[in-house]
């Protein structure tokens, strides 16, 4: 698992890559998820385009990040680029009802600098056709 984290102005885009399966890269992601939020992002984009796998740590990873950022005033989280295996993971864990999806990182930060409010119900009112 890689994380490699973007910051602009208050946008933060997490680059994540590889396996995101229980294993001895917990520290490392509790490391990161640190970082996020010292960062203090009240927009952030996860780009998932290179995740291979996903399991309960990636699903714990995904939604500690996302409430983190949902919890200041403002704060939008986006997921994008999401792989059909990590998909049915996030549709059996329900999250796919709660956190926005985007197909790729360009849709993802239009939905991001949108002013419309977020959720899976403005999403599909008022995103893009490609999302």
């Amino acid at each position: 698992m890689l994380i490699d984290i973007e910051q602009y102005d208050r946008v933060c885009i997490l680059h994540c890559n590889g396996r995101f399966v229980a294993g001895p890269e917990m520290e490392y992601m509790q490391t990161k998820m640190e970082d996020i939020k010292r960062l203090a992002c009240t927009r952030v984009l996860a780009d998932f385009q290179g995740v291979t796998c996903i399991g309960s740590m990636g699903v714990a990873f995904i939604v500690g990040a996302y409430t983190s950022v949902m919890r200041k005033p403002g704060g939008r989280f986006v997921l994008a680029g999401v792989s059909p295996l990590v998909k049915h993971v996030l549709d059996l864990t329900r999250l796919s009802t709660v956190i926005p999806l985007a197909s790729d990182l360009a849709s993802g930060l239009t939905v991001l600098r949108a002013e419309t409010p977020m959720g899976p119900l403005a999403l599909s009112k008022n995103a893009p056709a490609s999302l």
